[in-house]
């Protein structure tokens, strides 16, 4: 079933609510299931397989199926529905990171994965204590990642250069978004519906910011 009210939205809920432990461990285990299907592609899928595909059709796809699977987990209110939504958003992000681990030297790809899970760990620490600064910035997180964006586009396809500086930003700002993530998620009414789809939301944060601090950490463009 899909309702007109985004999962962020609800302030009440005709599910049945579960204890704020078993909320975070549906929440733990739905991240796990995500990265764990991320791990597999990385170790069994060969990247060189889509190096004849032309970049314009990978990127549709790859829109298209995080697209659909974000709008499926976040209007969903049953928990399977949500939990296919999610799945349609891991397998394309799942392509992407093993196309650009396979860049990298395995040693490299290990630092990235510590440093982005001390990062995520500060960074939900800080939106358990601080839940209404991250509310206030929320506004300015999306402004100031379309701005980026925009700008890293004009620069790599019309100036064909890359500027680091990008890549420490787009870093600071999915911190500023797990944090905000992690405190709304806290916030909504405690249902296994919605710790999977606030655990969708951390994951895409994760993704992100691991795929840049693996960028700096590699130092490559």
């Amino acid at each position: 079933m899909l309702t007109e009210t985004k999962v962020f939205d609800r302030i009440g809920t005709e599910s049945d609510q579960i204890t704020p432990a078993y909320y975070n461990i549906v929440m733990g285990l739905t991240l796990l299931w995500g990265f764990g299907i991320n791990w597999l592609m990385v170790k069994n899928i060969d990247p060189g397989l889509f190096a004849g595909l032309h970049p314009i059709i990978f990127m549709i796809g790859y829109f298209a199926c995080s697209i659909v699977g974000c709008i499926i987990f976040q209007k969903s209110d049953k928990p399977l529905i949500s939990f296919l939504g999610y799945n349609l958003v891991v397998l394309p992000l799942g392509l992407l990171v093993n196309m650009v681990v396979a860049q990298y030297n395995p040693s490299i790809v290990q630092d990235a994965l510590r440093t982005t899970g001390m990062v995520t760990i500060a960074m939900m620490i800080l939106g358990s204590l601080f839940p209404k600064f991250f509310q206030k910035i929320a506004g300015a997180l999306t402004i100031a990642l379309i701005s980026v964006i925009v700008i890293e586009l004009i620069t790599v396809f019309v100036f064909k250069t890359h500027h680091g500086i990008f890549d420490w930003i787009v870093v600071l700002i999915f911190c500023g978004y797990i944090g905000y993530d992690w405190a709304r998620a806290n916030m909504i009414p405690k249902t296994v519906d919605n710790a999977i789809d606030s655990a969708a939301a951390l994951y895409m944060d994760i993704i992100f910011l691991f795929l840049r601090i693996l960028r700096i950490v590699g130092g490559r463009d």
